[in-house]
């Protein structure tokens, strides 16, 4: 199949898609002034009535429609073509390099080199979209476009087994094997959410983990005004200590280490609220 460069200026989907990600790391950063700044950006470009509203409708169609039968899969796709090809190109053109102007004023070029989940999909139906592009290699697109869209059979969901479960299943026996007891649930969603971090630019994981370290740290500030703790004052410096790590967390990119050292955690903690209630 001949390749095409993908204009992601051009590309609808991921001009608002790349825009949820930013506001989504501006919300983990507690950063106000950039969300404020980006949910005006949102609300402005893809309101009601806008070419960019529309357009995305186009794209939600293909992206979000699921579990269907291959005919009709076939007949979504078919009219979102037929509807879009009556549509205004030069407006929505308009639209977008306005868009992707105030983009780069506002947040910057990085912003266009985000990873967004579905990224290759948005691609392909974006030249789907395209005239330019030979039929042929449209109708292949298509093909795929409709696979995404349609009921897997039972053979098909065997051969499909998700990356993501094997990291987590050798992630977790790894982990078990080495300290000889089972996970607690925090720790398994934990896991799953890193395992599966490739898929949402980690998104998930941070989200997790900036509710599971303050959780923990809750935890462990109230392990300091138990008794045994108060009295023991090795044990108090070590619980101040796992409180300046998980501090630290903060500015750091999760990685395998981190993710071990807040499993370790997490059983500490647990173990700590154990003791505390016999």
């Amino acid at each position: 199949m001949a390749k095409f460069k993908h204009n992601k200026k051009r590309n609808t989907g991921f001009l608002y898609e790349t825009l949820i990600l930013e506001l989504t790391r501006a919300v983990l950063r507690s950063d106000e002034d950039s969300k404020k700044e980006i949910i005006q950006l949102i609300k402005e470009s893809f309101r009601y009535g806008t070419f960019l509203h529309r357009d995305l409708k186009f794209y939600h169609s293909l992206t979000q429609t699921k579990n269907v039968d291959p005919l009709t899969a076939e007949k979504i796709l078919i009219e979102v073509k037929q509807v879009r090809k009556s549509f205004d190109k030069k407006k929505l053109l308009l639209e977008q390099n306005k868009l992707t102007r105030r983009i780069k004023k506002t947040l910057g070029d990085k912003v266009m080199s985000n990873f967004v989940p579905n990224y290759k999909l948005f691609a392909t139906i974006s030249q789907i979209f395209n005239q330019r592009v030979p039929i042929n290699t449209r109708v292949l697109l298509e093909n795929e476009v409709i696979g995404q869209m349609i009921v897997k059979t039972d053979a098909e969901k065997q051969k499909m087994v998700p990356v993501d479960n094997l990291i987590f299943k050798t992630f977790a026996k790894k982990f078990n094997e080495k300290y000889s007891n089972g996970l607690l649930q925090e720790q398994k969603k934990l896991l799953s959410k890193f395992s599966s971090s490739f898929a949402d630019n980690g998104l998930g994981l941070k989200i997790y983990l900036n509710e599971e370290i303050a959780r923990l740290k809750k935890e462990l500030k109230k392990s300091l005004l138990i008794k045994e703790f108060v009295e023991d004052n090795l044990m108090s410096n070590k619980a101040k200590e796992v409180l300046s790590v998980l501090e630290s967390y903060k500015e750091i990119k999760p990685d395998k280490e981190m993710i071990r050292q807040v499993i370790k955690i997490q059983s500490l903690a647990h173990e700590i609220k154990a003791d505390a209630t016999n």
